[in-house]
């Protein structure tokens, strides 16, 4: 019995043994890249005036990020602060962007956004670093014909130094 028992051990053994050594392959490339949208992504500082020159708001965190249909189609969004903007934009791969009447999922108002542009390294943050530029037109469809918010702000960086 006992030599039953030391046999049954050392096959059990084998086992976990020759499984620690073949459970760990990936399989294939792990790395799985970028969306084609992913440079233009990040979390920006922005400040908005209208077409009055009268200053709106300063410094309001806003987000761009990709859509799931990675169809350089992008999301800008303002978490409902500032102006309340969230709304897909249409961006090409030299940071040029439009939007076209594109519904604003926080209120359901449209919105039409133009001169939009990424810019890389053309703004210094608050902290003296160089980084990304963002600036864009937008008309609300509930707004005065003419009467535009200009969004203009950099990225941010994630240092204590750039934050507001």
């Amino acid at each position: 019995m006992k030599i039953i028992k030391n046999s049954l051990i050392k096959v059990l053994f084998g086992i976990l043994l020759f499984t620690s050594f073949t459970s760990c392959d990936e399989g294939g490339d792990p790395d799985p890249g970028m969306t084609n949208t992913g440079q233009f992504a990040g979390d920006w500082f922005i400040n908005i005036t209208d077409s009055n020159g009268d200053v709106y708001d300063e410094h309001v965190l806003h987000s761009t990020y990709n859509t799931s249909a990675n169809d350089n189609t992008m999301w800008i969004d303002d978490h409902e602060n500032g102006y309340w903007i969230k709304c897909k934009i249409t961006i090409d791969e030299n940071g040029n962007f439009t939007a076209t009447n594109a519904e604003n999922l926080i209120d359901g108002s449209f919105v039409t956004i133009t001169d939009g542009k990424i810019e890389k390294g053309a703004a210094v943050s608050q902290g003296g670093h160089t980084v990304d530029k963002i600036s864009f037109r937008a008309h609300f469809d509930y707004d005065a014909p003419g009467y535009d918010l200009i969004y203009e702000g950099h990225k941010r960086t994630g240092f204590i130094e750039d934050e507001y």
